[in-house]
């Protein structure tokens, strides 16, 4: 039912001339989503509170709830056609009434870990993009079939909006900034192994995909198939308020990565809209660590040389920068698990090499997955992911070469089947013929070159690849351009 609900708001999302792209649709259906959303919580709450002979306090004013403008009903609970704005007047309402009330919320909330402060980031961020007046209306009516009532529901509503943000990654060239295939996220999740009461942190959150997996792991078990029960009242509080925790830089991330949290259970988000690189490593205290870390940071971003100041490894690589926060970021025996281009393990810069370093003396690097080309659908980036503990160096490193056996797109993804072998052999460090381990005294400490090489298989030796060349050549020209300044600088 919900289903074919959503694909009636895209067909009116697609008529919408403010609406050209993938991206769009999920920005418009998530603001709304989110009212209604909150709606159905305030609604909730009130029957709650009347139940115990209290009053509820609405978070939102009354001119501005749901049930009022969007979706008014008459006495018998039917769609109120006659007192529903529609037309230049609903998109005069929302514009220039509904859209400076929320936003305003952002300045009247008690702190930043409230909902109230939730919605006036999430106003503060987006716009409406409906120009006709006729067709939000025609959105709203669909959006109000939909409910939050039950577990049931909202279950189903998160696995639909999941889709849509798939459909978002899959349609553009940067599709792994929105999207990172949740097959990979849960075998990255059942390696870690996170645990009710410990904190749980990705600083380059997207679409927020690893704190929702993260939390089905623990509130349904490791095959999502519980139902909760296995929770006490303060498990469940603690995973409410005390578990997940987030930064993002981009504002339509931000907003969905809030949304996807909402509908995955967690009512007040701790997800901050930042840029976490603008944070100076040497400020981070032992408060500020986490005990678990799982992300999937933006690779092929360029860095401003203000941001490379606040790490003692200098690159312009926004991946590298990230990797040392992550490392920064670590509790003493903290599990991390973090995605990153495969170029980074071979790089011959200095900076990567360091950054190599740095790594295998300060964490135990255990274990390497080594994704096909097409685990990121529209990205064309092949990526390893890195599992580390973090307090004492690396012993061995672990290798595993993940072969599906066919070749990944669009129609034909990765999935939960794929990544069984790698799980089940990693939690023995389990050699066979695509899984080796190295010690690290066979590593060379001058290139502490990383790059997977599988010793059970005689392959050609390949050419370079392109971009691995492009990287080294635009990490010279940096190089060069410093040494020029500072000679410009003793000249001056």
């Amino acid at each position: 039912m919900f289903e074919q609900t959503f694909r009636n708001i895209d067909d009116v999302l697609w008529k919408e001339a403010g609406c050209a792209t993938e991206l769009d649709y999920t920005e418009q259906t998530s603001w709304m989503l989110f009212l209604k959303y909150l709606d159905d919580l305030e609604f909730e709450r009130a029957q709650q509170a009347e139940l115990v002979g209290t009053s509820y306090p609405f978070i939102i004013d009354e001119p501005y709830r749901w049930s009022a403008w969007a979706a008014p009903k008459t006495a018998d609970g039917q769609f109120d056609h006659d007192t529903a704005l529609t037309g230049a007047d609903l998109i005069a309402f929302v514009n220039d009434e509904l859209f400076p009330y929320l936003q305003g919320f952002r300045d009247r909330a008690t702190g930043p870990d409230t909902i109230e402060y939730k919605i006036g980031e999430i106003f503060s961020e987006i716009r409406n993009k409906f120009a006709s007046g006729y067709s939000l209306r025609d959105a709203l009516e669909l959006i109000d079939g939909l409910s939050f009532r039950s577990q049931k529901e909202k279950h189903e509503l998160s696995h639909l909006y999941e889709a849509k943000i798939r459909n978002m990654g899959n349609a553009g060239r940067n599709g792994g900034e929105y999207y990172t295939p949740r097959p990979l996220i849960r075998a990255m999740i059942q390696v870690v192994k996170p645990r009710i009461g410990e904190r749980i942190y990705d600083a380059a959150a997207g679409s927020a995909g690893f704190l929702c997996e993260a939390h089905d792991y623990l509130r349904y078990g490791p095959d999502g198939q519980g139902d909760g029960s296995h929770l006490s009242t303060r498990d469940l509080e603690i995973l409410q308020t005390r578990t997940f925790y987030a930064k993002e830089k981009k504002s339509l991330p931000y907003v969905i990565g809030i949304m996807n949290m909402i509908l995955h259970g967690i009512e007040a988000p701790n997800v901050v809209h930042t840029n976490s690189l603008t944070e100076n490593l040497s400020d981070i205290q032992e408060k500020d660590r986490f005990d678990v870390i799982l992300a999937n940071p933006p690779f092929g971003g360029k860095e401003r040389k203000e941001v490379q100041q606040n790490f003692p490894i200098k690159t312009g690589e926004t991946a590298f920068l990230f990797l040392q926060h992550f490392i920064k970021s670590l509790k003493a025996g903290g599990r991390a698990a973090i995605i990153i281009k495969n170029t980074f393990l071979s790089n011959s810069d200095n900076a990567s090499r360091a950054l190599r370093k740095e790594l295998l003396q300060s964490c135990n690097l255990h274990t390497v997955l080594d994704c096909p080309g097409g685990t990121f659908l529209g990205a064309g980036v092949k990526t390893v992911v890195l599992f580390f503990e973090k307090g004492a160096p690396t012993r061995r490193v672990w290798y595993y070469q993940l072969d599906p056996g066919r070749s990944l797109g669009k129609t034909n993804p990765l999935n939960d089947n794929d990544l069984k072998d790698f799980v089940a052999r990693q939690a023995g460090f389990e050699d066979s013929e695509n899984a080796w381990t190295v010690d690290v005294k066979d590593i060379d400490p001058d290139s502490v070159d990383l790059s997977v090489k599988n010793p059970n298989k005689a392959e050609a030796a390949p050419l370079r690849d392109p971009e691995v060349i492009i990287n080294e050549i635009e990490t010279l020209d940096r190089e060069s351009e410093e040494i020029l300044e500072g000679i410009r600088g003793m000249l001056l």
